[in-house]
């Protein structure tokens, strides 16, 4: 009965995704229109991931209380049962990786696939070895899919660490990451020398410093890219909600703000996976549903700078 009803809840939220999908054109097309679940791989191995992830940032930074815990368990719930798989996290957070630990225990089953991501966060190499360890600790899992050097912080001997337990067998991917657009020319030349399997940084409508040099690095080097701030902390809300959204956005598929945003990023080809923050289920499912239908073209993000622009 438990296994029923989780995939009965789980087609019930897609439905919602694909209904938010189907309300941007006629039921006609929509009917020759199946939409699907959006995917890019890994170049480093080919994995797939959903091109809509989660972040933890503030959100998840709860401590202990009972009914915030409860409450983020069931944002997490509706991530899953609604496709997605990257969770991405950090020692940085306060206490988000012990709420995550919680939710994913609590979720059991219902935690799966999950591609965990977090980061490595100290000035000592020590330390961080120490720290990783707590993490996976904190999270409840014998390793991550992904861990990261949190904005650059001591690289060279945290990325040695996670190297080598990469070779181990004991990590999947290793990654380093940057947020505000700091450090670009730095974060470029490790790109460029330096085997990492993900880059993590800041892109959004209002920010695409990234497109001139870091995207088109990532997609010749083969490094996946994952997306932080893609609402700009939302302050892209505050910017752009009270106005409304053009008809033309029937074209890709897209019902609110937030799906314009998300669709924007992860429609530049080099883009992997976003990771928007939310703490309520409601943003969730509007978040997800970026990640169904139809993607806009160059032309159309085009049109996306300059109406924004024009606001």
């Amino acid at each position: 009965m438990t296994g029923y009803l989780l995939q009965s809840r789980r087609t019930l939220l897609k439905q919602l995704a694909l209904m938010s999908v189907a309300s941007t054109f006629p039921y006609t097309a929509f009917s020759k229109f199946k939409p699907a679940l959006i995917t890019r791989p890994i170049p480093s191995s080919g994995q797939r991931l959903p091109v809509i992830g989660m972040g933890t940032h503030i959100t998840f930074n709860v401590g202990n209380d009972p009914q915030a815990r409860l409450n983020r368990t069931e944002v997490l719930r509706t991530f899953f049962d609604m496709g997605g798989q990257v969770v991405d996290s950090s020692p940085m957070y306060g206490s988000a990786e012990a709420v995550l630990g919680f939710c994913i225990n609590r979720l059991g089953k219902s935690a799966s696939p999950l591609f965990s991501a977090t980061k490595v966060w100290t000035s000592d190499t020590e330390d961080g070895k120490e720290q990783i360890a707590d993490s996976q600790r904190l999270w409840g899992l014998d390793q991550f899919s992904l861990n990261q050097v949190h904005n650059l912080v001591n690289w060279r001997s945290h990325l040695d660490t996670l190297l080598q337990m990469k070779a181990d067998g004991h990590l999947q991917y290793v990654g380093i990451t940057t947020s505000h657009g700091r450090r670009h020319r730095e974060l470029e030349k490790i790109m460029q020398s330096q085997p990492i399997d993900f880059v993590q940084l800041t892109y959004h409508i209002n920010n695409q410093d990234v497109e001139q040099r870091l995207l088109p690095l990532a997609l010749e080097k083969g490094i996946a890219v994952i997306i932080n701030r893609p609402f700009s902390k939302g302050g892209l809300f505050d910017e752009y909600q009270r106005y409304p959204l053009p008809d033309w956005t029937m074209e890709f598929d897209c019902s609110n703000w937030a799906q314009f945003f998300l669709k924007f990023v992860v429609s530049h080809p080099a883009v992997t996976c976003a990771i928007p923050a939310t703490s309520r289920i409601d943003h969730m499912i509007e978040n997800m549903g970026a990640g169904y239908g139809r993607l806009p073209d160059s032309g159309m993000r085009q049109r996306m700078i300059s109406y924004v622009q024009s606001l």
